[in-house]
């Protein structure tokens, strides 16, 4: 999963950072709520037009291999009105997740037992077989769904997966724009079901657009080191395999 970063390349150099008085820090802290009371204000308008976009009506039955055998896109909302389908990075004969769609995977479970309760379901796709990445949603310990779109045209159509046809004939397009990689990509899309039963497709972002949920950055970006990264999540490793999980045993 690639990500633009919020900072500067490389870690910040704190030495000659200015130091002033208490009154001199409120003076400076209250400017800066008034930029940030701005940005709130604005993002809120941002997502008022977010549900404002037109939708598009799903006529294609979509089927899925889940744990429980195939289901379908409408079975995916689970007595909701409202599904947030995160397509994950785990291809055919991968052993291992993508490590930005896990980073991004870590942070689901714990809102997802929030949301659930306001009518928002959530499943995670992917076009790997499910006896692929079931091991693997085991080892990192996540409880949401997950099924396969293995065999069916559902990563196509969603524009995170492309063949080298849909390439060579310029029919490739990831986050609204031409595709020249063959193979897998990342991203969210949302979908509406209403009373009687029709699906409707209402909104899907890529690449950065996925860093709204991810809960790390925003509180790293609340210290005065930032992200701190010598290169776009150059730093974030799969859960398990950080240095002092692995000498505390942590799973």
């Amino acid at each position: 999963m690639s990500t633009q970063s919020a900072t500067l390349e490389g870690p910040p150099d704190l030495t000659d950072h200015a130091v002033v008085s208490r009154e001199e820090w409120l003076a400076a802290r209250k400017a800066l709520l008034k930029k940030e009371k701005e940005l709130y204000r604005e993002r809120d308008r941002l997502c008022a037009q977010r549900r404002e976009l037109p939708w598009v009506k799903i006529d294609k039955n979509y089927v899925f291999e889940g744990p429980e055998g195939k289901v379908t896109l409408s079975d995916l909302f689970r007595g909701r009105s409202q599904l947030i389908v995160y397509h994950f990075m785990f291809g055919p004969d991968w052993k291992e997740g993508c490590g930005g769609c896990s980073f991004l995977c870590d942070h689901v479970d714990s809102a997802r037992q929030h949301f659930e309760h306001r009518d928002v379901a959530f499943a995670a796709v992917s076009r790997g077989l499910l006896t692929e990445f079931a091991p693997f949603k085991a080892r990192m310990g996540w409880k949401f769904p997950w099924v396969s779109s293995h065999g069916s045209d559902f990563n196509y159509d969603f524009n995170v997966s492309f063949t080298e046809e849909q390439v060579a004939k310029g029919k490739a397009f990831y986050n609204y724009a031409p595709e020249t990689d063959t193979g897998e990509s990342h991203g969210m899309s949302v979908f509406y079901k209403n009373e009687a039963g029709e699906i409707f497709h209402t909104y899907s972002c890529y690449a950065r657009g996925g860093e709204e949920v991810l809960g790390t950055f925003m509180f790293m970006d609340l210290t005065p080191m930032g992200r701190n990264e010598e290169g776009t999540m150059s730093w974030v490793q799969l859960h398990d395999q950080y240095e002092e999980a692995n000498e505390e045993g942590h799973a």
